[in-house]
Parts: structure tokens; C-alpha cells; sequence
């Protein structure tokens, strides 16, 4: 039997969450939207875009990062503990990143077209995208996903987190993701989401190593999920390309999802664990109010600024929506997130 390791927060995610985040700004700022922001024409970015252009697989790590730390949080927990964690981590910011990104497209609405009242009240509370109303910003579409992994989790959590349950869990979640891809039920394909679930499983699977150390189940858990990744970033892959207007290749998308395999591993076996910056944490907890806030938002205040050199902008908005993230972090997130934990723990 393995010996257990004691778990702990890790920085080296909350690094991890932060290079994820940037290669997705950096995404939407040279690749996807080059049209949009920086006018049509020659490509404004003709080098940077051969590898920012692959900045949308930050996702993918987000999900693998997502199923380890949910993994690690949820251990010993209820069911409601588990959905008041939720609720204070995801709300606060949100919350303020919806109110800040309407208020921002509907005044200076260069970048995106203004949002109208019932769009924002829908988006407040979470569930836009099942009920067919457009986001306030097109970066929240991850939250739904992340939503789904939360609910499909909640049923472990409900019999009790332990070893065997979240083996079982993960195995079943990627055999059952694959049969949905052809069963033609459109609800089984929405809760297995099985473009994604691969990474939320890896996650999980990394995080058995670290609790349990190496077991050739946790590892079948990791290669069974990667394996369903390189398969799910086919889909992934064209449909990028085709938004892009480039060719896109699946091969070098492999290679990057197989590095953050590659990475998540050494932090799972503790090879990064000497690595304790205290910057790190705080990329952490940047990360989310950042990745909510930059698309849109930045998108504009690119229009706006002063004529430049292009990278010289696209690093300047970058720093100054880590700048907005931080303010939003300490001036709500932080407060807001510490009101509903008082009230949600006395209910």
C-alpha cells in the first residue's frame, strides 16, 4: 500500500494557473480577435501568433489544475461544506466582473456591442449558457464546464470521499464521456462533457499520486485520461482553427497538452514542492478575477490607448487588468467572499 502524503496548499499550481491565464490573453489579444481589435489586414503579429495561436490550450490546464484542487479541498468534507466553498470562491468576483464588463462594453462599446439589462441579471447568477443567453463576456463559457465537473463530483462527496470512490469516479466519468460521443442524447454529451472531462480526471489522477503516492491505478487513472484528451483536442484543434482562420496543428496541440501532463506529474511526485514563493499564491489568487475580466475589458481598452507598438500594448493592457484583478481581489472578492462565509456557515 502506498504511503499517504500529506496535502497543503502547492504554489506551483497557483503558478501554473497564472501561465494559463496569460497564454489565454495572450490568445485572445494577438490571435483570435487580431481583426477585431487591431483592425483588418496584414496579421499584426505575424510571429508571436505561431505560438500564441495555441495560447487557448491554457484551458485545458485550468481543468487539470481545477481536478486536482477540487480533489484536495473536498477531502473530509460534506456535501454542503463543498457547496458553500464554491459559492465563495466563484461569486465574488464574478459577480463584480459581470457589473465591470457591461458597464465597460455598453460605454464604450468599440470592442463588443453593449449588453442589455436581462443579459447581465442572467449572467449574475451563473447559468447563462444553459439558458440560451449570450455571456457578458465570452471567456465565462469555462465556468459551466467547471460547473458540471462540481455537480458530477457532488455525488462523491455525498457518499464520502475516499480512495476507491474517486478511482471508481474517474474511471466511470471517461468510459461513460466516450459512449456519449455517439448515444445521440444530446443531455448525456452536456453533463459528461467529454472534450473536458479527460482533463478534470487527470487532475484527480495527479492528485491520488501526491495524497497516495505512485499506484499503477492512479497511473492508469492519468494515461486513460490522456490518452481521451488526444482525443478530444481533434475536435478542439478545427474548431480553433476555423475560428482563427489559420491551419492549426494537432500535432504540436498533443505536445503541449502532453508537457502539462508532464508538469502536473512533477508536482503531484513532489518535485516542485521546494518551490514555495510567496508571489506564487498571489498569482493564485489573481488568476481567476484576472481570466474574468481581461477579455473584454482589455479587448477595449486596447482601442483606446495611444498609437504604439502592438506588443508594447498588449503587454501594457496585460498589466493593467493583473492591476484591475488585484483591486477587484482585495476591494471585493476579499470582502464579499468573508460576509458570505459568515452568513453561509450560520445558515
Amino acid at each position: 500500500m502506498a504511503t499517504p502524503r500529506v496535502g497543503g496548499r502547492l504554489a506551483v499550481l497557483d503558478g501554473l494557473r497564472l501561465c494559463a491565464a496569460l497564454a489565454v490573453a495572450f490568445f485572445h489579444f494577438t490571435a483570435i480577435n487580431a481583426d477585431k481589435l487591431w483592425g483588418p489586414g496584414e496579421a499584426p503579429f505575424q510571429r508571436a501568433v505561431h505560438v500564441t495561436s495555441y495560447g487557448w490550450l491554457g484551458v485545458e490546464l485550468f481543468f487539470m489544475i481545477s481536478g486536482f484542487v477540487i480533489s484536495l479541498s473536498c477531502w473530509g468534507r460534506t456535501v454542503g461544506a463543498f457547496a458553500r466553498s464554491r459559492l465563495i470562491r466563484l461569486f465574488p468576483a464574478y459577480w463584480a466582473a459581470v457589473l465591470l464588463t457591461a458597464a465597460v462594453v455598453t460605454i464604450w462599446p468599440s470592442f463588443e456591442k453593449p449588453v442589455n439589462p436581462q443579459q447581465v441579471v442572467v449572467n449574475l447568477t451563473m447559468l447563462n449558457e444553459p439558458l440560451g443567453i449570450p455571456a457578458v463576456d465570452l471567456s465565462y463559457w469555462t465556468l459551466w464546464a467547471e460547473a458540471r465537473f462540481y455537480l458530477l463530483f457532488a455525488v462523491v462527496v455525498a457518499l464520502g470521499v475516499t480512495r476507491r470512490r474517486v478511482l471508481w469516479f474517474g474511471y466511470a466519468w471517461l468510459i461513460a464521456a466516450a459512449v456519449s460521443v455517439k448515444a445521440g442524447l444530446p443531455v448525456l454529451t452536456i453533463l459528461l462533457q467529454p472534450a473536458y472531462a479527460p482533463y478534470f480526471v487527470a487532475g484527480i489522477g495527479f492528485f491520488l499520486v501526491h495524497k497516495f503516492g505512485s499506484d499503477i491505478r492512479h497511473w492508469g487513472l492519468i494515461v486513460f485520461s490522456w490518452a481521451m484528451g488526444m482525443y478530444s483536442l481533434g475536435a478542439r484543434v478545427a474548431a480553433t482553427g476555423k475560428t482563427e482562420h489559420r491551419e492549426l496543428s494537432l500535432t504540436v496541440a498533443m505536445l503541449i497538452v502532453t508537457m502539462f501532463f508532464l508538469i502536473v506529474a512533477a508536482v503531484a511526485l513532489g518535485w516542485t514542492a521546494r518551490v514555495r514563493w510567496p508571489w506564487l499564491v498571489t498569482a493564485g489568487l489573481l488568476t481567476y478575477p484576472f481570466y474574468l475580466l481581461h477579455q473584454h475589458i482589455g479587448g477595449t481598452l486596447i482601442q483606446h490607448l495611444p498609437e504604439m507598438p502592438r506588443p508594447v500594448t498588449v503587454v501594457l493592457v496585460i498589466a493593467a487588468m493583473l492591476a484591475l484583478a488585484y483591486a477587484v481581489h482585495r476591494l471585493v472578492e476579499r470582502p464579499l467572499a468573508a460576509y458570505l462565509k459568515k452568513r453561509l456557515t450560520a445558515s
